[in-house]
C-alpha cells in the first residue's frame, strides 16, 4: 500500500511540475514578447537612437527572459542551476563543434551591430542578394524585395560577404546613355539633355550635370548624361527622365537608331 502511495505520489508530483512548467513557459514566452516589442516601440519612437540598436536590444533581452525561463522550467524538475553549469562546462566544446555556425551568425550579428554597414530601412546587396533591410536580430538578417519576398540571410553570411549599400549616402548619381543617329547634331541633343535636366527639380544643381559624347557605335552616336539626384528619388527619376528624354528627342527631331531588317528577293 505504501509503495502504490509512494508511485501516486510522485506521478502527481511530476503532473504538477509538468503543469507548473508549461504555464512558467507561456509567462517567460509572453514577457519575452511584450518586453522585445516594448523596446522596440521606445527605441522605434526616439528620435536619437538607431532603429537597428532598438531591434538588436530587442532580441538580445528576448533570449536572456527564454534562457532565465528554461533555467526555471529546468530548476522544477530538480535539475539546479549550479549542476546545470558544470553540464554546459563539460559540453562546451561538443556544443561549440554542433553549434559553431549558430555561433559565428550570433557574433556576427555583434559585429554588425558594432560596425552598422547597414541598417534598417537601408536598400542593401548582401552576397548577391538585394532587398530594404527589415530587421536586424541575434542570427540573421531580414531583407525585403521590391516585390515583397521576404529574405533571411545568416549573420555569419552577412559579415564575411561583400556588402553594398545603396542607402548608405544622401545622394546617387544617375547614369543614363543615349543612342543618336549619325545625321542629328550631337551638341543640339546635349543642350536638350541639359534642359530637361534643369527642369526636373530633383535634380540636383551640385554637383553639376555631366552631358558629353562618350562613344561612336555602329549605328548610334552615344551620349551619356551623369546627374545627381537624392538616394531617395533614385528610382523615380531615373525612370522618369528616359521618358522625358525620348519626348524631348521626338520633339526636337533628334532620332534614336534602331535595328532594321532589309529583305533582299532574288529574280528568277
Amino acid at each position: 500500500m505504501d509503495s502504490v502511495m509512494d508511485f501516486v505520489g510522485q506521478y502527481s508530483n511530476i503532473v504538477t511540475n509538468t503543469i507548473t512548467a508549461f504555464i512558467v513557459l507561456i509567462i517567460g514566452w509572453t514577457i519575452a514578447g511584450l518586453v522585445a516589442r516594448l523596446i522596440r516601440r521606445r527605441v522605434f519612437a526616439s528620435e536619437t537612437l538607431d532603429n537597428t540598436i532598438g531591434s538588436f536590444a530587442a532580441s538580445i533581452a528576448r533570449w536572456i527572459i527564454l534562457l532565465v525561463t528554461g533555467i526555471a522550467i529546468m530548476g522544477l524538475f530538480g535539475i539546479e542551476a549550479t549542476s546545470l553549469v558544470a553540464i554546459m562546462g563539460a559540453a562546451t566544446l561538443a556544443i561549440g563543434l554542433a553549434l559553431q555556425g549558430t555561433l559565428n551568425d550570433l557574433a556576427s550579428g555583434f559585429m554588425l551591430i558594432i560596425f552598422r554597414p547597414y541598417k534598417i530601412g537601408q536598400y542593401v546587396d548582401i552576397a548577391g542578394t538585394s532587398g530594404t533591410v527589415k530587421d536586424i536580430n541575434l542570427f540573421v538578417t531580414e531583407l525585403s524585395t521590391p516585390d515583397n519576398i521576404q529574405i533571411i540571410v545568416p549573420n555569419g553570411q552577412a559579415w564575411g560577404a561583400v556588402i553594398t549599400n545603396y542607402s548608405h549616402h544622401v545622394t546617387r548619381r544617375i547614369d543614363l546613355m543615349f543612342g543618336i543617329d549619325y545625321g542629328d547634331d550631337a551638341d543640339k541633343a546635349i543642350a536638350i539633355i541639359h534642359r530637361v535636366a534643369a527642369e526636373d527639380s530633383r535634380i540636383l544643381k551640385s554637383p553639376e550635370p555631366w552631358v558629353k559624347v562618350t562613344a561612336l557605335g555602329a549605328s548610334s552616336v552615344d551620349i551619356t548624361a551623369r546627374l545627381w539626384c537624392s538616394s531617395a528619388d533614385f528610382w523615380d527619376a531615373k525612370f522618369e527622365l528616359t521618358k522625358a528624354m525620348k519626348e524631348a528627342f521626338d520633339a526636337e527631331g533628334i532620332s534614336i537608331p534602331y535595328p532594321h531588317v532589309v529583305q533582299i528577293r532574288r529574280e528568277g
